[in-house]
């Protein structure tokens, strides 16, 4: 059933439509349905306006045979999703008692009072079924009607992603919509553009007819995405087998299966060395340091990183030489280091990873442009420096900054951890 069923998302919302918040529910709702061997065929954004709702609902559901909404559902003037929906469908509103007593159990164990809007959340479609919400006031519906299916969430991130994973996939799964096998999986590379990854693994895929295969590429990096419209053909196991594949042929721009973060791959790194890491920023700002401490566990690796914009802070924070500054200026190969092994022993830390840069719209030389951005790396087996050219605006370059700094130091780990490289100093160039 999964292989022929038209699926579309809405996501209903002023604030997505306007660009005040990203629309992630798009990115996640898109991923999860690949995992379960769905191919959504559309995503419609629809603004808190009832006669839009109406409209563009009831064209989606004469087309497709699943259609998953989130938002519009809390107990707000502006949520006005399950009133729109219903009188779209023609079903009666419904007030449903057990959803009352949940809602005051809640209030109850958060030690407030319930305020007299949350009523309106008790209200459903006469023919829906309630879907439990752990997270948040707001209950989701699933509805079944003229051999189709309405699963209608709440809107916060926090809410809807629990909700989906736990209670969403194992009823649709019942049904029979989604398949009891995941049907996808992830490759996550980093280094190499979208269009090179593309032509080496494209050989692997011909005559795989059930195979989807999709190409994301984001700041510095691409996840390359395998499913299979059908288990059946290609199974969970083919995909695995393919996975492997592909692995072997990317090399050492293969970060990881899944969606683990670089930050993540090198914590696992340094855990198994039982080594500590320090770094040291510059035009990234803190990027780096943020990047590691979203890492659940990263208190066993991570020591600390230091933003040391001005050239005193650097002095200060770091013992970088003020004859080094003024001699090679503060975006060089030599002030790269001097940060990462400044960082190494501030912090303590066996590891030190630093970068700084011109990441623009103003700075650089005639030398350095905009975009210079020198990399420094500090180990137990010596000292590098990397420089790397950006071509984007000041945001795009210091997060690939960021991404090249990590990516740099995944492939050091790795390199050191099977041939474990002796080396004093080492100065490479690299455009990207």
């Amino acid at each position: 059933m999964s292989s022929t069923i038209r699926v579309e998302t809405i996501t209903i919302g002023d604030e997505l439509l306007l660009g005040i918040r990203e629309n992630a529910h798009l990115t996640y709702l898109g991923t999860q349905l690949s995992h379960h061997g769905v191919e959504p065929a559309a995503n419609l954004v629809i603004r808190d306006n009832p006669e839009d709702i109406r409209a563009f609902f009831f064209d989606s559901w004469k087309r497709s045979d699943l259609i998953i909404t989130t938002g519009g559902l809390g107990p707000t003037t502006d949520d006005i999703t399950r009133e729109s929906i219903a009188e779209a469908l023609g079903e009666k509103l419904v007030f449903d008692p057990t959803i009352e007593l949940a809602l005051k159990e809640r209030f109850s164990q958060l030690g407030r009072p319930m305020p007299e809007n949350n009523l309106r959340q008790c209200y459903r479609l006469e023919n829906a079924e309630v879907l439990q919400n752990p997270f948040g006031t707001a209950p989701g519906l699933l509805l079944q009607k003229d051999g189709k299916m309405l699963v209608m969430l709440p809107g916060p991130a926090r809410e809807m992603h629990p909700m989906f994973e736990q209670v969403v996939v194992p009823r649709l799964q019942k049904e029979g919509v989604f398949p009891e096998i995941d049907c996808y999986i992830q490759i996550r590379t980093a280094g190499i553009g979208e269009s090179a990854l593309a032509e080496k693994v494209q050989h692997l895929f011909e005559g795989k007819e059930s195979l989807v295969v999709g190409y994301c590429a984001h700041a510095g990096m691409v996840d390359l995405r395998l499913s299979s419209l059908d288990g059946e053909v290609l199974t969970e196991q083919d995909l695995h087998n393919l996975a492997d594949a592909c692995r072997d042929t990317i090399g050492e721009d293969f970060v990881c299966l899944g969606d683990r973060t670089i930050a993540e791959v090198i914590f696992r790194e340094l855990r198994s060395l039982n080594k500590t890491l320090a770094v040291a920023e510059s035009c990234t700002g803190g990027l780096l340091s943020s990047s590691f401490t979203e890492v659940a566990g990263i208190s066993k690796v991570f020591h600390g990183g230091a933003v040391c914009y001005h050239n005193d802070a650097k002095v200060q924070m770091l013992d970088v030489p003020e004859s080094m500054l003024e001699q090679h200026g503060a975006v060089s190969e030599e002030t790269a280091i001097a940060m990462a092994t400044g960082a190494c022993e501030k912090f303590g830390a066996d590891y030190g990873l630093s970068a700084t840069g011109f990441a623009g719209p103003t700075g650089g030389t005639q030398v350095l442009p905009i975009g210079s951005i020198y990399l420094g790396y500090a180990s137990p087996v010596g000292v590098w420096a990397k420089k790397i050219q950006l071509r984007g605006d000041r945001a795009s370059n210091r997060r690939r900054a960021a991404t090249a700094a990590l990516d740099w130091m995944r492939r050091k780990l790795r390199k050191y951890k099977l041939e474990e490289v002796f080396a004093a100093s080492e100065i490479e160039d690299f455009n990207v």
